[in-house]
């Protein structure tokens, strides 16, 4: 639809692009008002109910907080149709706010990752390929629903080039009892630069029940993905200042050379998830004096693909220079049995055994001179542990702790919080969590046609601790505390070879022998003026000890200012305004293409930048239509920014999409 704008600068043609792009808005909001008139939904918002009238009969329609959504851990909320600047930030290709993460030229490429996040704990080790990881949902991912009626939600946006991004999501309740939900989220698209195409194909199933005395409950999930994407190893050297001089010659990033247009990567990856309880004692109303039996099984599959044509000389040389082709399997089966109890003056007192099998690895051994390659990491882990739940008042703790004692896979880990809600608007959170876990597989074992990505360490484990404390203020502000230690810091860097190689350095996996200190504090306030509103979010961060192999920037921000009112007899709610990023300069990890990592390196620095994009967002009953304009500043400035070595940031672009729900 925009295929036809490209990047002036002079005054005149801005002024047309500015005419242009109010017109496609008008024609937007018309065609949306159009279908609202033929095909008017009924609005179920945040705070709002409407009753659905015929001339025959009238009928009241469930009420908003009925549409529940049930998490893994058994929290309940429901649905939201209102438009609010956080429905903005979660428009994205991940659906969440993705503060903190600067994407490459290409959605579903990667995100160089402008912050950390150390307070999530695990027994046992990943595959690895973490530039392919940040769209794979979890199991806390997933949610159950319970709804009255049929619910649907929709969202769609564009891409960049020959392509769209489309999440279709459909739930409904079979009986009280019974609830089912299905969903897929596609996407393609082409890319600005060569050989930059990306794909997705997602599928996800829930199913829910319990029995009518609610003695039995179960929840199951099924997630299957495909994220191909094709690798060109970033620009070439001359291709590197072409893009850097912003001659208006190089406007199409397609006559950019990269290095080679023959590789893609893929992820495979499904899982199938159960889990289910039995209260072999009922107790009373509220669940006091209630003893629990249950039983979570989850199976994980994955398959890490990098192909190549031809092997590239930089990567150093291969056992086979005419085809490369690498394929990294995963498979995780875990079995956890717990038994809890709930006692009003106790709390909540839960006891878990799980049983891991787990196998990792490749189709052959390799027999090298500096050493054997083994072909797979497999065995049996045993763990237990227990989790403890209390609430007094508005007073809630909570704890759990684990540890691996059959097996050899050394594990463990330990996390407890304590929040006090002081009143509806104001809340604080303080916590600790430590871990102690093996390095992701791809650290320890490492098969490839490429000679230099071949390896076995018998890495020790990662041990970290974190310090965090939260508050929650609609009168002050939010504010998001972090401290983490972490021992045994595990990173890729690219060293010189040891043996006479025509490259100037591989990748290798190493782990720090000292301590990394690193320390966050992310403050969050929103100011209104009336209809005027200006939400700030920033963050600062320090490395205390570890700079030379964790890097992040000190500074980043986020501020937007924003307009919002009602138009058209208050039929259509409208958001509009602009929203500035900005992170200082610093060392940003490195991409590598092959195993889909990060490398920490220190010989490029990535120069920070600002960033501004306009938005006009509008909500029409339960549809919800986003307009952005990103990266405005380079219609005047110019590009000649990254998002990470060799890979370009994104030149300005006009996007749009929607979120529409439907209750039927």
């Amino acid at each position: 639809m925009f295929e036809g704008i490209k990047c002036y600068s002079s005054k005149n043609d801005i002024f047309a692009i500015l005419v242009f792009v109010m017109q496609k808005i008008l024609l937007v909001f018309l065609g949306v008002l159009w279908s609202s008139l033929l095909f008017g939904q009924n609005t179920l918002g945040l705070g709002e109910e409407k009753k659905a009238a015929s001339d025959q009969e009238e009928k009241e329609m469930p009420k908003v907080d009925q549409y529940k959504i049930i998490s893994v851990a058994g929290d309940t909320t429901f649905v939201d149709t209102t438009l609010t600047i956080r429905k903005d930030y979660k428009f994205n290709y991940l659906r969440r706010d993705d503060f903190g993460l600067l994407p490459f030229s290409n959605i579903g490429q990667s995100y160089t990752k402008l912050t950390e996040d150390f307070k999530d704990v695990q027994l046992m080790p990943l595959l690895g390929a973490r530039a392919t990881r940040f769209t794979f949902l979890r199991v806390e991912d997933i949610f159950y629903y319970e709804v009255p009626t049929p619910f649907t939600d929709l969202m769609f946006r564009t891409t960049f080039e020959q392509g769209q991004l489309l999440d279709a999501f459909f739930t409904s309740n079979i009986s009280p009892q019974i609830n089912f939900s299905i969903a897929h989220k596609g996407m393609h698209s082409l890319g600005k630069y060569q050989h930059v195409r990306t794909k997705q194909s997602s599928f996800r199933a829930t199913f829910s029940y319990h029995t009518k005395n609610k003695r039995y409950h179960l929840n199951s999930h099924f997630i299957g993905q495909i994220l191909p994407a094709e690798q060109n190893g970033g620009l070439t050297e001359l291709s590197n200042e072409q893009f850097g001089s912003k001659d208006k010659e190089f406007k199409d990033r397609n006559v950019l050379d990269v290095k080679y247009e023959d590789a893609e990567r893929k992820l495979r990856a499904k899982r199938f998830y159960v889990q289910h309880h039995f209260n072999l004692i009922q107790g009373d109303s509220v669940g006091n004096h209630q003893v629990q039996l249950g039983h979570v099984f989850n199976f994980t599959d994955e398959e890490y693909y990098f192909d190549q044509a031809q092997a590239f000389s930089d990567y150093g040389t291969s056992f086979s220079s005419a085809e490369i082709k690498d394929l990294t399997a995963f498979q995780e089966v875990s079995n956890r049995f717990f038994a809890n109890y709930k006692n009003p003056l106790f709390g909540k007192v839960e006891f878990r055994v799980r049983h891991t099998h787990y196998n990792y690895g490749y189709k052959r051994a390799l027999y090298l001179e500096q050493g054997n390659i083994p072909n797979r990491l497999k065995g049996d882990v045993v763990s237990v542990g227990a989790a403890y739940r209390k609430q007094i008042g508005g007073f809630r703790l909570n704890g759990e702790a684990m540890i691996n004692t059959v097996g050899g896979m050394d594990g463990n880990y330990l996390r407890a919080t304590a929040s006090y809600k002081i009143d509806p608007q104001n809340s604080i959170a303080a916590g600790i969590a430590t871990n102690s876990r093996r390095p992701n597989y791809n650290f320890i074992l490492y098969q490839s046609d490429y000679k230099n990505y071949n390896w076995y360490n018998d890495f020790k484990n990662v041990q970290k601790q974190v310090l965090h404390f939260k508050l929650r203020s609609e009168r002050w502000a939010n504010l998001d505390v972090d401290y983490a230690r972490i021992h045994n810091y595990t990173y890729f860097s690219l060293d010189k070879p040891s043996q006479k190689e025509e490259v100037d350095s591989i990748m290798t996996p190493k782990q720090y022998g000292g301590d990394v200190h690193y320390f966050k504090i992310k403050a969050n306030r929103e100011f209104s003026f009336g209809r005027f509103a200006l939400d700030n979010t920033l963050l600062y961060q320090k490395v205390l000890h570890g700079a030379a192999v964790f890097h992040v920037p000190d500074i980043v921000t986020r501020n937007t200012l924003y307009y919002s009112n009602y138009l058209f007899h208050r039929n259509l709610f409208m958001q509009t305004g602009f929203t500035f990023n900005y992170f200082n300069s610093y060392y940003a990890d490195g991409y590598d293409p092959v195993m889909s990592e990060y490398y920490v390196q220190d010989r490029e620095k990535l120069q920070g930048f600002s960033r501004l994009d306009f938005f006009l967002n509008a909500k029409v009953q339960t549809a919800r239509i986003f307009f952005k304009v990103e990266n405005l500043t380079t219609l005047v400035d110019g590009n000649g920014h990254y998002a990470a070595s060799h890979e370009p940031y994104r030149d300005w672009v006009i996007r749009f999409g929607l979120v529409w729900n439907f209750f039927w």
